[in-house]
């Protein structure tokens, strides 16, 4: 019997000490929430670029945008998820998101290029910060969060180097 309630204050103490650590300011939360919010920006970006698409590349650029709105929506719940295994809530009001994003939200009236090389940037951006993050998490001893930044840089990876071949002056189609 003693070996149950031991087994019982052991297991109590472990849940206290993997959560203790996951206040709403701790290093990792803060970078899971910023995920968060600028998956919710990338989202609207994309949707912009893909509402004004134009130019001889119209179809091509119209359906990758579109494409990378749904890839980056998918992101969310799991960003959001983990942030509440882990104790806390996650961003959700639009005024919210805005103050704790650390993407750009996309410009008006813009070329096709510019719109272009905005995402690019944008995505140099999360990139960078999900591989600071993996390594904070790791150095955390967090390795599902790990994981998680692991998996979904790899989203953000290819788009980044699809638009940058794009980018790229092969064809002078991008101007």
């Amino acid at each position: 019997m003693a070996r149950q309630t031991g087994g019982a204050t052991a297991r109590k103490t472990d849940v206290e000490q993997l959560s203790q650590a996951n206040e709403p300011t701790n290093v990792i939360v803060e970078h899971l929430q910023t995920q968060v919010a600028n998956a919710f920006v990338l989202y609207t970006n994309y949707k912009h670029y893909h509402w004004q698409t134009y130019g001889p590349l119209f179809r091509d650029l119209h359906l990758l945008f579109d494409e990378f709105a749904n890839a980056v929506l998918a992101t969310v719940d799991d960003f959001a998820e983990r942030i509440r295994m882990i104790g806390q809530n996650p961003v959700s009001r639009p005024d919210d998101i805005m103050k704790q994003a650390t993407v750009q939200v996309a410009d008006r009236d813009q070329s096709m290029r510019s719109m272009i090389e905005e995402a690019a940037a944008n995505l140099i951006t999360v990139i960078s910060e999900m591989r600071s993050a993996a390594r904070v998490a790791d150095d955390e001893n967090d390795p599902g969060t790990v994981d998680l930044f692991s998996r979904h840089v790899q989203i953000h990876e290819k788009h980044e180097w699809w638009l940058r071949d794009i980018l790229e002056k092969r064809d002078g189609l991008i101007t």
